[in-house]
C-alpha cells in the first residue's frame, strides 16, 4: 500500500469512501457521528487544498482517506476527565475512514501518521465503538474528553514514542 496526498480528481472516490463510511457507522450503532453528508465535498476539497488529505492506495485503487495535520489543534487545547500523555508538538488525525472490507488500511494510515510525528492524537464519537478498538489496537491511550466547536463530546485519544 503506498500513502500519496489526495488531489481533486480523488473527489468522486473520497466521497463514496466517506458515504460508506457513515453507512457503516448507522449500521454499528453510531447514529450521531458524521451527520448530513460530512464530511462533504467542500471539506475534502479543503483538506486537498490545505495540503492535509491523504489516500492509502493498494494497486491504485484508493482504499482509504484522512486527514493529516501538524500542530496545535484547537479543539485539542482543553481536555476533561484526564489529560494528555504529553505537551509535546504533534499532529492530529481527523476524518479517517476506509472503503468497505479492506481490514488492515487504517491501521497502515494511522501508522504512516506516526512514522511522520511521533506523537500523534485523535478523536472520535462515543458511539464509535469499531474506532475506539483500533486505536487501542494500535497503541492508542485513552485521554478524556474534548469539545468540539459546536459543542459535541469527543473521546480523545493519543499516541507517542
Amino acid at each position: 500500500m503506498v500513502i500519496r496526498k489526495a488531489v481533486r480528481e480523488d473527489i468522486p472516490e473520497l466521497t463514496a469512501i466517506y458515504d460508506g463510511a457513515r453507512q457503516f457507522m448507522r449500521q454499528s450503532g453510531n447514529m450521531d457521528q458524521w451527520t448530513n453528508g460530512y464530511p462533504g465535498e467542500d471539506i475534502i476539497l479543503e483538506d486537498i487544498r490545505n495540503g492535509n488529505s491523504y489516500v492509502c492506495a493498494d494497486s491504485g485503487t484508493i482504499a482509504g482517506v484522512f486527514s493529516f495535520i501538524l500542530g496545535e489543534d484547537p479543539t485539542y487545547s482543553k481536555i476533561c476527565e484526564g489529560r494528555w500523555l504529553n505537551d509535546d508538538p504533534y499532529g492530529t488525525v481527523h476524518r479517517i475512514a476506509v472503503q468497505a472490507h479492506n481490514k488492515g488500511v487504517a491501521s497502515v494510515c494511522l501508522n504512516w501518521c506516526f512514522e511522520k510525528c511521533g506523537n500523534v492524537r485523535i478523536d472520535t464519537h462515543r458511539d464509535n465503538a469499531p474506532m475506539q478498538k483500533l486505536l487501542l489496537k494500535n497503541g492508542f491511550i485513552y485521554c478524556g474528553i474534548i469539545y468540539l466547536t459546536d459543542g459535541s463530546e469527543r473521546l480523545a485519544y493519543q499516541k507517542s514514542v
